[in-house]
């Protein structure tokens, strides 16, 4: 984990109120897929940093990738920002996923909604280098209009279903009922999205015997684990606290479905 400054490489506008940013820091030497990092902002007024999952991580060039929906001023403060602007990062943080779970021959099926779909192409990208050949992402969206963003990315990786809330493109209704639909072959199931969303996976997931691995999204203050600000209900006792909790920002935010009470 390091505390740096990062420039800004590129910055471009994907999807309604959605953007995609590439980081230039040597953060990107160390990142995994399913980590996050906490970016500043610049005005003295706002003193928190932000929580972002990494999207995609170029190593050889130091750069991080970072998709982001606008939803107050920390976020919009980047979206404003132009290439050669810099902010202070803290990363990377937090337990990935765990690319070693999947076997070379098994069948992978990636679930991700709205934004949490950037840190799955991460982790499409790290599956197919380790030469896992069945790759399945099925993706929620709200609507065409409001964009299908990282679709093309996709599919440069894997066999993507897409589905709307509306039924503007693809499939009409959420990623399980996609799944059920498309009577999607599954041997282990990696998700981040909406906890809804979350909540049916793991359920399905229960249903059939797969093993699944959830990336929680939670509103985090110091992404460290000193705060206790975003805490998940777990099925174990903590060792420390004896209770049945534990951090997302620490622990997680990737958990076994089944470890975690959502």
């Amino acid at each position: 984990m390091n505390q740096t400054t990062a420039a800004v490489k590129e910055i471009t506008c994907i999807a309604d109120g959605v953007y995609s940013m590439w980081f230039r820091t040597e953060i990107a030497k160390e990142a995994k897929p399913g980590q996050f990092v906490m970016v500043n902002p610049r005005s003295e007024a706002h003193l928190l940093g932000r929580p972002i999952s990494i999207c995609e991580i170029d190593a050889d060039r130091s750069l991080l990738r970072l998709v982001f929906r606008v939803v107050g001023y920390g976020t919009d403060e980047l979206a404003s920002s132009k290439t050669g602007d810099s902010f202070t990062i803290l990363g990377p943080l937090g337990n990935g996923f765990d690319v070693s779970k999947a076997e070379k021959d098994s069948n992978v099926v990636l679930m991700g909604g709205g934004i949490g779909a950037p840190p799955i192409l991460g982790l499409a990208c790290a599956l197919k280098a380790a030469g896992v050949q069945k790759i399945t992402a099925v993706l929620g969206y709200r609507s065409r209009e409001a964009g299908i963003f990282l679709k093309d990315e996709f599919e440069n990786v894997a066999d993507v279903v897409i589905t709307t809330d509306d039924g503007s493109e693809g499939l009409k209704g959420n990623v399980v009922e996609a799944l059920r639909a498309k009577d999607i072959a599954a041997d282990i199931i990696y998700s981040c999205g909406p906890m809804p969303m979350l909540r049916a996976i793991k359920g399905f997931a229960e249903e059939k015997g797969i093993p699944a691995y959830i990336s929680l999204e939670e509103r985090m203050a110091c992404g460290v684990g000193a705060c206790l600000g975003c805490v998940v209900k777990t099925k174990d006792k903590d060792e420390h606290s004896h209770v049945n909790n534990t951090r997302i920002c620490t622990e997680g935010p990737v958990f076994e479905a089944q470890e975690v009470d959502i």
